[in-house]
């Protein structure tokens, strides 16, 4: 029976990544309506806090979006950029690894891929150089964002096992940076000169390549409040949870949680960005942001709750069968992960999904924290947006995908990165845990 359960499971998990998109979420809702109804196996858990969270902090940044917030942060970016033409492969993820560190989500990608495609461009760097380890950056950052859906469902299920958010934090963000720049030393090698690409030359002699120069934009007044408000609220969650940690203790029995206050500071971000800078609410809703913001919530909604129908079902089980594995091959975790979150596009979902089962076999804290980076293999499949609107923006065709589905610029990049980052946290790790 569990052969049959499982099948149907990953049936679902396919029908959904063949939708694409938001249809993931849709498909994982039908696979929890066809284990428990059709086969009897109790509704698992629905990971209502994650899908909460990535809410409010969405919300927060469609409102800055509005204000302008975020065409001055892609300003200050090309600015960057520009002054360091030459490192464009090593200053592209800089920027996505930090936009997505701030924001809590890979999408802010979007706004910054045409500015790196046109400074490589102009430089005569092959633009999938750079495109390829930002996207990468961009993905990996979420496991170590502050107000990430991700690593805030992550810490409350590690906390119990002595280490806290702060301490996830400390080991996620030095090596995530330092794998992505091993990952841009990489593909700073990958593919031949742009100059000497057939690809390229057959489009420029058929006038296919444009270069822009500099982006106009005009940054709205409200811009720059609209930021600062943003980042203050994220600076007050790293506080506040610094202050009622077990580690620092400042506040006793908090009369609000992390997750809560999580939600309010970014709700109270949003209310002070619409107030302050009078921009209109109703536009919040249509911002690119908000969109692709609520969509991830069902596909958490969806993929994690089939995820966890399925384990809680069969936990004893997995448990016998996985904990002798993970106890000679801890790494294993690592790999598990990196294939989960191929099929279902979300680190969140992954997280929510299989981090509480490995937890629950016995998996050492210092295992899963130096896992977690894997649980970003969204690039694998060549159909995640920010892969395919990278795609879309070097119109060098540098940046292609080949006829072997994986052989594309993406991959090497981003598994060096991935691989780097679960070794460095395995290291790293030790030294805190």
């Amino acid at each position: 029976m569990i052969g049959i359960e499982l099948f149907i499971v990953l049936a679902f998990i396919f029908v959904g990544a063949r939708i694409g998109g938001i249809g993931i979420g849709f498909a994982g809702g039908a696979g929890v309506l066809v284990l428990s109804l059709g086969l009897g196996i109790p509704a698992g858990h629905i990971p209502v806090d994650v899908i909460l969270i990535i809410m409010s902090v969405i919300t927060a940044i469609a409102a800055m979006q509005v204000a302008g917030g975020m065409d001055w942060l892609v300003d200050l970016a090309e600015q960057f950029l520009r002054k360091n033409p030459k490192r464009i492969t090593f200053y592209a993820p800089i920027v996505t690894y930090f936009m997505t560190l701030l924001a809590g989500t890979g999408h802010t990608a979007f706004s910054t891929l045409p500015v790196i495609a046109e400074v490589a461009k102009e430089q005569g760097v092959r633009p999938s150089r750079p495109l390829s380890i930002a996207v990468v950056a961009s993905q990996i950052a979420i496991t170590a964002s502050p107000i990430s859906a991700a690593v805030v469902f992550f810490s409350g299920i590690l906390e119990p096992m002595g280490v806290d958010y702060l301490m996830l934090l400390a080991i996620c963000i030095p090596t995530t940076f330092a794998a992505c720049m091993i990952g841009a030393f990489v593909a700073n090698f990958l593919g031949c000169e742009l100059k000497d690409d057939p690809v390229y030359q057959e489009r420029l002699a058929k006038g296919l390549i444009k270069l822009q120069g500099g982006t106009k934009r005009e940054i709205l007044p409200t811009a720059k409040m609209s930021v600062y408000i943003f980042v203050f609220a994220i600076i007050a969650v790293v506080a506040y949870a610094t202050m009622i940690s077990d580690t620092v203790g400042l506040i006793q029995n908090p009369a609000l949680g992390r997750n809560h206050a999580i939600m309010v500071f970014m709700l109270t971000a949003a209310t002070l960005i619409v107030t302050t800078t009078k921009i209109d609410a109703s536009k919040i809703a249509n911002a690119a942001t908000f969109k692709s913001g609520m969509s991830a919530c069902v596909c958490v909604l969806g993929v994690a709750w089939l995820g966890d129908t399925f384990v809680s079902a069969h936990i004893d089980g997995i448990k016998e069968l996985a904990s002798e594995i993970l106890k000679n091959y801890p790494w294993m975790l690592a790999v598990t992960l990196f294939f989960a979150s191929m099929l279902l596009y979300s680190q969140g979902a992954t997280t929510t999904a299989l981090m509480p089962a490995a937890l629950a076999i016995g998996v050492a804290p210092l295992t899963a924290v130096a896992s977690f980076a894997a649980v970003s293999a969204l690039f694998v499949l060549p159909t995640y947006p920010t892969l395919l609107a990278a795609v879309e923006m070097d119109d060098t065709g540098s940046t292609r995908i080949g006829n072997l589905v994986f052989n594309h610029p993406f991959f090497i990049p981003g598994v060096v990165t991935i691989a780097s980052s679960v070794a460095l946290g395995f290291a790293f790790g030790g030294l805190f845990i």
